[in-house]
């Protein structure tokens, strides 16, 4: 496996689930540009189970931009012309939306004490 940083928006709304040991985690589907960006999208299968990655991808919907770090595992599929394509599966260990990086920024900045 490699660690990857990846920026794309959500292909279908994040789902959660119980694994057999009983304890829940959530998968979700990303789409990234590819190559040169020219149209090629990259496919990224995520599965998350940190519970602050759970609720950050379960807060999403749909078409909401995102990067998720995490190790990811190259993967190849067939579509339905019987062209291959690539993909990945991801173990995702953070997720970082505008709102966290609006609620970072924010955080980062002096606080102001009215004696302007």
């Amino acid at each position: 496996m490699m660690d990857a940083l990846i920026a794309g928006k959500l292909h279908a709304r994040p789902e959660q689930r119980t694994g057999a040991n009983g304890k829940p985690y959530v998968t979700a589907r990303l789409r990234a540009a590819a190559g040169d960006g020219e149209g090629e999208l990259l496919f990224v299968n995520c599965i998350a189970f940190d519970p602050a990655a759970m609720a950050a991808l379960l807060a999403l919907d749909v078409g909401d931009a995102l990067a998720v770090a995490g190790s990811i595992t190259p993967k190849v599929w067939t579509d339905r012309d019987g062209n291959t394509r690539p993909a990945l599966d991801m173990v995702v260990a953070q997720v970082l939306t505008a709102y966290h990086v609006e609620r970072k920024r924010r955080a980062a900045q002096p606080a102001d004490d009215g004696d302007a």
